[in-house]
């Protein structure tokens, strides 16, 4: 079958189809379609490819230049902020004199300054306090943690996007009880989308699922479905799941309405809870773009479209973590 996106169509002028209403357990099931083993080849794939030892941890608009972020990864205690360049800076937690959380500091001048003694720490480091590699990519912020074993790269691998002049970007953050492998073969079972969330999709169609010997250019699952904007209403489009490294998927649209949007779902480990289970936060970042004319005022609503692109994404992350949780406690389980 020939690639569908090679022939990417017009937007029609009105994308919103009616459809007849086909009530949750009547769709055809996907059970059979679904094969276990060609989910766990998928993932395997992703887990051999290089991250390079980034791990996205933030949104570009939640580390500030007027106070400093904190955050876990690995385990490992860190702080954000931007200096006043506006770059970002990162590193340990904890302040070099007496532990002090520096997430509870100042941003002053640019510098973090500790309030527990005043001990002034400039982006470059120094006091025992050395940064950490980090990138801002414009719509993520990522941090480079070496001790995580990977052989590193200098930038982190980043899959293409919308120009960010003709896109919407919104980030959520979700955190589960679960280990990244959990949240990535998620995201590599397309079946269950009509049935897991009926709320947001419907006629949902796996046209193209990559063969157990994929090579790059043909690992991917293509999917034809609808997105509901209503009771009876929908909009159609064919999207493509790829996995450019390995805590990370993509989906894109390639046909139909809003061509060329993606949503970049990052899996990033925290370390144990109390519990001492793993956590993982789900980074996940929807950048929406489309060649309508109107879209150009959609950009400039782009303060209220956010919180509803937002609202969403963690609607979707709440069933979908409850699925990577099950796929994590069974793992867990004593035989």
């Amino acid at each position: 079958m020939a690639d569908r996106d090679d022939q990417i169509r017009r937007p029609a002028r009105w994308p919103v189809r009616s459809r007849p209403r086909v009530r949750w357990a009547e769709q055809e099931p996907t059970v059979g379609d679904a094969d276990p083993a060609l989910i766990a080849a998928a993932l395997k794939r992703a887990q051999a490819r290089p991250a390079g030892n980034w791990f996205a941890v933030a949104a570009s608009r939640d580390v500030r230049a007027d106070g400093p972020a904190g955050l876990r990864v690995l385990g490992r205690e860190l702080v954000l902020w931007r200096g006043r360049s506006g770059a970002v800076a990162a590193g340990p937690g904890a302040c070099p004199h007496l532990g002090a959380p520096l997430a509870g500091g100042r941003v002053v001048c640019g510098d973090l300054v500790c309030r527990w003694h005043g001990l002034r720490l400039p982006p470059d480091g120094g006091s025992g306090w050395r940064p950490l590699p980090c990138h801002d990519d414009g719509v993520l912020v990522w941090v480079r943690l070496d001790q995580a074993g990977e052989e590193p790269l200098p930038r982190p691998v980043l899959p293409a996007r919308p120009c960010p002049a003709r896109g919407v970007a919104a980030v959520i953050r979700a955190v589960g009880v679960c280990e990244p492998e959990d949240v990535v073969a998620n995201r590599l079972d397309p079946w269950h989308g009509a049935w897991f969330h009926p709320y947001s999709f419907a006629r949902l169609r796996v046209v193209q699922a990559p063969p157990a010997d994929a090579g790059d250019a043909d690992d991917r699952f293509l999917v034809e479905v609808t997105y509901r904007v209503g009771p009876r209403l929908g909009v159609p489009v064919l999207a493509e799941f790829t996995s450019p490294d390995l805590r990370t998927v993509v989906m894109r649209i390639v046909d139909g309405e809003g061509a060329g949007s993606v949503v970049e779902t990052h899996a990033t480990p925290l370390g144990p809870g109390r519990d001492g289970r793993p956590r993982t936060a789900v980074i996940e970042a929807a950048i929406a773009t489309s060649d309508r004319p109107g879209f150009a005022v959609a950009r400039l609503a782009s303060p209220m479209l956010r919180p509803m692109m937002r609202r969403a994404a963690r609607r979707l992350w709440r069933d979908d973590l409850a699925y990577a949780e099950r796929r994590y406690a069974l793992r867990a389980e004593p035989p």
